[in-house]
């Protein structure tokens, strides 16, 4: 979001990005007005709690283990005909996600932010998926509301999957909790219930086109460009590499929710091993404190705390990653192959992308091996259609508008839709 904020910033408008104390330094150090709404609670103990294991700062772990899916999730992420997922899949994801995670990491959020849009009087409001009290507030104000997706847009593929069955259903099936949950909100800031508070008026999407689940109907496309908080570029990356480099990272962010497998040390010590004998230099970002608990870093790597996506994947031949936005935005931005090991929430549906057009390999969590990872490694460095495939994602990826180019259209986009 930062740069798309910068961007509308850059071109004279007043921009205010509005989140929950814990997330307000994270704001303010990209040099943005940050507004302050919802608990001091974290969101991570929020869910903790909702999922049984606590609250009040308990151990992650305390928490009880996520339901399994009575399903295959790749059924969610398939590109082209596709029949929908069945009535009993869609009421688990209803049951087990989306709606429980609706409540809790909005309720406490909408009249704050109501608040703030009423004082403030914003012409539009974007906002992340899983933001719905912001297309509540935008409603409340008459402003203009998008959705501004950085992953695969599962939740309104799921919505027009569970529209489309429900009419199939028989009369009082089941109750549309969210549509539910939006009226009453709505209602309390007289307004009525319209399909577009879930869809949202617009989006604004960065994902190649072929990467694309079902868009909205209304998709303005946007050039990823990363953003990497506080960083600085260390000595060691002016260097040319000695040999084919790999990045290997695994993110932070993932860690903080408890519904996420963590890859696990003695696989990255596997990882680590496996890769010994290749003429090749592993970069593995990993915190200090967990790099001290491997038993020993062959002498093709270099373990970095952190370093900026945008500076070391141009010096990459090859990427292995968890999954994360970043991770996957930064690669296909830069015309590198990847290996995903599938930890992250939607990591399905990158996997069938870099598959599906030929621009990466992918590892399931269960399926981790040392050996594993050197087999399908060995093949994104030798097998030229690789990186040929990959370059071909970047090309299209920087042909959308940066977000510089694509203010005049937001611009114009607001007019027509804003009605306060």
């Amino acid at each position: 979001m930062v740069p798309l904020a910068w961007a509308l910033r850059s071109a004279g408008h007043e921009v205010r990005m509005a989140g929950e104390p814990a997330v307000l330094d994270t704001i303010t150090g990209a040099g943005l007005t940050a507004v302050s709404v919802g608990p001091e609670e974290t969101l991570e103990s929020r869910l903790r709690t909702l999922r049984g294991g606590g609250g009040g700062g308990g151990d992650v772990q305390e928490a009880s283990a996520p339901p399994v899916p009575p399903f295959s999730p790749v059924s969610l992420y398939e590109l082209g005909n596709r029949e929908g997922l069945p009535w009993e899949a869609i009421n688990w994801l209803l049951d087990n996600h989306l709606v429980p995670h609706t409540w809790v990491v909005n309720d406490e959020i909408v009249e704050d932010l109501v608040a703030c849009c009423r004082s403030w009087q914003p012409d539009l409001v974007l906002c992340d998926v899983l933001a719905h009290a912001g297309a509540v507030a935008a409603d409340a104000v008459g402003a203009a509301h998008g959705r501004l997706l950085f992953w695969f847009d599962v939740s309104l593929r799921l919505r027009h999957d569970f529209l489309d069955a429900l009419e199939r259903q028989p009369p009082g099936r089941r109750p549309d909790m969210l549509r539910e949950w939006y009226a009453e909100w709505a209602g309390k800031y007289g307004r009525e219930f319209t399909e577009e508070l879930i869809s949202g008026q617009f989006a604004i999407n960065v994902l190649p086109e072929r990467c694309r689940l079902e868009p909205h109907e209304r998709t303005l496309s946007m050039r990823y460009v990363p953003y990497n908080d506080r960083s600085i570029a260390s000595a060691w990356l002016h260097e040319a590499p000695r040999a084919p480099r790999v990045l290997m990272t695994f993110g932070i962010s993932a860690r903080q929710f408890d519904d996420l497998p963590d890859i696990k040390l003695e696989e990255v010590q596997q990882s680590l091993d496996s890769l010994a004998d290749l003429d090749i230099e592993v970069v593995l970002t990993m915190p200090g404190e967990v790099r001290e608990q491997l038993e020993r870093v062959p002498e093709n790597t270099r373990i970095v705390d952190f370093v900026p996506l945008d500076l070391i994947l141009p010096t990459c031949t090859a990427m292995i990653h968890h999954g994360g936005s970043g991770s996957f935005n930064g690669a296909l931005l830069h015309g590198i192959p990847q290996l995903v090991i599938g930890y992250s929430a939607d990591s399905i549906g990158k996997c069938l992308a870099l598959m599906r057009t030929g621009a990466g390999l992918w590892i399931a969590p269960n399926d981790v091996t040392g050996a594993r990872i050197r087999e399908c490694l060995t093949q994104l460095l030798e097998d030229d259609a690789f990186r040929v495939a990959a370059e071909q994602l970047q090309q299209e990826t920087l042909a959308h508008p940066t977000p510089g180019a694509l203010v005049p259209e937001l611009e114009r986009i607001t007019g027509e839709l804003r009605s306060g």
